[in-house]
């Protein structure tokens, strides 16, 4: 079985070569010689070369359905690639809507997930609804993964049924969890000895970030691998970065990426509790520093849930929280000081101990509100 050939859905097509391997012998001029063997699906009956190219061509103009002419519409500059099949494990806040950018540019993902109301949701658009993660791997070319954390990842490659036992040789496992690098390594390891590459390729950017294809996406593993599978991740996000080829590299770039984000939303925290403190509007010192050198990412995206108090998440705490112990301790192995990073860690943990683990990761400032008393909400 050749796992990057594309999902045999497509029943025009299949009808079509059914036709012409009756009507024309031989049917068809492969485009091998030219494209490269990766680049052309034959059907498996085809044993011998076409003899004439015209054949083809004019195949194309009689079947105006054919794949040739019928392919989905891609985003510009994606690279549809349609020999790749592609597998979906962790259907969640970001793994649903990646799914979907992935079927929307012509890719009918199998999917899995733990809870199957949201395989079911996926397969009513067209999904291929999968019972394990060992059957994603059978059915496909390049295996995502977004889970919660590394106990997840270590189980769905490792457990009954997992994907390190079924993947096929040559086949690639793109781990987008925020994850472990000690636990990419091992994955990493693991894969390799059966001819499995991997990408650990964590992504930033939030649900909304994952629905409109704007994800930065940091990618460790070996370039080459990288490269292949570029377009699929161009796909997915804004911003597609190779970081470094060693395993684990995407997962310590998206660690230094929370300690970032934890440190600045720590610092809009302070500044808006302080300026209402002082009997300022919090909506209009929002406005005023967004007009300066204070402006950032987390003051545009983060203000509006503290002016409304709404802290329906889209990164969590709790999720935020892993993220930083597993910075903590690589920044031990390094002998690197994190001291602004503990604190942070801190104060989430403090968030967790009042029963605010699964609300967005702004809610730090509820901590530094409880603090001064009072509440940095809009006064409109």
């Amino acid at each position: 079985m050749n796992p990057f050939a594309p999902n045999s859905r497509q029943g025009s097509w299949s009808s079509f070569i059914a036709w012409t391997e009756w009507v024309f012998i031989p049917p068809l001029y492969t485009l091998r010689a030219s494209c490269g063997e990766e680049r052309f699906w034959s059907p498996g009956r085809l044993k011998q070369p076409p003899k004439t190219m015209l054949i083809f061509i004019l195949s194309l103009m009689i079947f105006p359905g054919s794949p040739a002419a019928a392919a989905p519409e891609q985003p510009e500059g994606c690279g549809y690639m349609p020999e790749i099949r592609v597998g979906f494990i962790g259907l969640g806040l970001m793994g649903r809507p990646m799914t979907r950018r992935l079927m929307d540019a012509g890719y009918p993902a199998a999917v899995a997930n733990r809870s199957r109301p949201a395989v079911e949701a996926l397969a009513a658009e067209g999904a291929i609804a999968c019972d394990s993660p060992a059957e994603v791997a059978d059915r496909s070319g390049v295996v995502f993964t977004m889970l919660p954390d590394a106990p997840q990842v270590e189980e769905v490659v490792f457990g009954p049924d997992g994907l390190a036992a079924s993947m096929h040789e040559g086949s690639v496992l793109i781990d987008s969890t925020s994850n472990s690098p000690r636990s990419a390594e091992k994955v990493a390891a693991a894969l390799a000895g059966r001819g499995v590459e991997m990408l650990d390729a964590p992504v930033s950017g939030a649900p909304e970030g994952a629905e409109q294809g704007t994800l930065a996406i940091m990618a460790g593993g070996p370039k080459a691998t990288f490269e292949r599978c570029r377009s699929l991740l161009e796909i997915l996000g804004q911003k597609v970065v190779h970081v470094g080829e060693p395993p684990g590299s995407g997962c310590v770039a998206k660690l230094a990426n929370q300690i970032l984000v934890g440190l600045t939303f720590l610092g809009v925290g302070e500044a808006m509790v302080f300026g209402a403190k002082a009997g300022l509007d919090p909506a209009a010192l929002v406005e005023a520093m967004g007009a300066g050198l204070a402006r950032c990412g987390a003051l545009e995206v983060k203000a509006p849930k503290i002016l409304s108090g709404d802290f329906t998440p889209g990164g969590k705490v709790v999720s935020h929280t892993k993220d930083l112990r597993y910075a903590m301790e690589k920044a031990i192995e390094l002998n690197v000081p994190l001291p602004g990073t503990a604190l942070v860690a801190q104060m989430f943990s403090e968030l967790r101990a009042s029963g605010e683990g699964e609300l967005d990761h702004i809610a730090i400032v509820r901590t530094l509100e409880r603090m001064a008393g009072v509440e940095a909400r809009s006064k409109k």
